[in-house]
């Protein structure tokens, strides 16, 4: 059974269609997919209905944190989407984006470079504005390469010569409001050191005691020392471990299944959520 919990689609800073997003992940040999776009549920409804037969979807977010001035992301799986208290800041963080990007733009613009809004707007389309759109701005524009190389300090970086802080979520309050709609919290990528800093052991340790049920062990911006000193502690902790592609489509070079989650763990999250449930395929649109 192979099992993907971090995909992101055109509903925020993905290059697929929600609806197609799922196909891709049955023809990719997926049983189980979680489509986790950033601070939105507004890809879900085109995804239920696109499941193909054969294939799960699990409904969630990747809901953007800070700590002590440390960037961080929050999964959210199975959560209720209408609960008020984290539909609210869900939107507060959303409301934020487009200024952000705008500050962002107008930087980049001061630093040299002919970037515009309707560039980075038409980049995004319908999806969530965020930095990954700015980043490939600058890349159709030949300042960098790839979108990753983007995210320095010469650019969109945490604390770069282009970056704009943005409305984030405190995480205890963002576990607070998952589990109060149902869902089930799992820290993203918490040892993905080349984007910047990283949360401390000792606050992972204070979350876990919060109510935080695991962190995204295998991913693709872990090294195998990293995923061995995560997979540690989530053992010390007993926090649950999960395994993403973190897929992006053409925008990032990750592929779906690159890294998988193992079918108990599936389990156990599914057991505790009681805010939504797997959808399984009928067959789509």
């Amino acid at each position: 059974m192979r099992i993907d919990l971090h995909t992101h689609s055109t509903a925020s800073d993905g290059t697929d269609a929600p609806g197609e997003l799922v196909r891709k992940a049955a023809a990719a040999g997926l049983d189980v997919v979680a489509l986790t776009d950033h601070d939105t549920t507004r890809g879900h409804a085109e995804a239920i209905a696109a499941v193909p037969e054969g294939l799960t979807l699990v409904t969630g977010a990747e809901l953007s944190c800070r700590l002590d001035g440390i960037s961080m992301h929050m999964l959210a799986y199975l959560f209720d989407a209408e609960e008020p208290a984290l539909l609210a800041e869900r939107e507060l963080v959303r409301d934020d984006r487009v200024p952000r990007a705008r500050g962002m733009v107008a930087k980049i613009q001061e630093l040299g470079v002919p970037v515009t809004w309707e560039q980075v707007s038409r980049i995004a389309g319908d999806g969530s504005v965020g930095r990954p759109h700015v980043a490939s701005a600058l890349v159709e524009l030949g300042v960098v390469p790839t979108v990753s190389d983007a995210f320095t300090q010469d650019w969109l970086a945490d604390g770069g010569r282009a970056f704009v802080a943005k409305h984030e979520t405190d995480p205890f309050e963002a576990i607070r409001l998952i589990k109060g709609a149902g869902g089930v919290a799992v820290f993203a990528h918490p040892g993905a050191s080349k984007r910047g800093r990283t949360v401390p052991e000792t606050a992972i340790a204070e979350m876990a005691a919060a109510g935080l049920d695991g962190v995204e062990v295998d991913h693709m911006d872990h090294d195998a020392d990293t995923r061995a000193r995560l997979r540690g502690l989530a053992k010390e902790l007993g926090l649950l471990v999960t395994g993403s592609s973190d897929y992006h489509g053409s925008r990032k070079t990750c592929v779906l299944g690159e890294y998988t989650t193992d079918p108990e763990v599936y389990g156990e999250i599914t057991r505790r959520a009681f805010g939504a449930f797997p959808v399984p395929g009928a067959g789509g649109v």
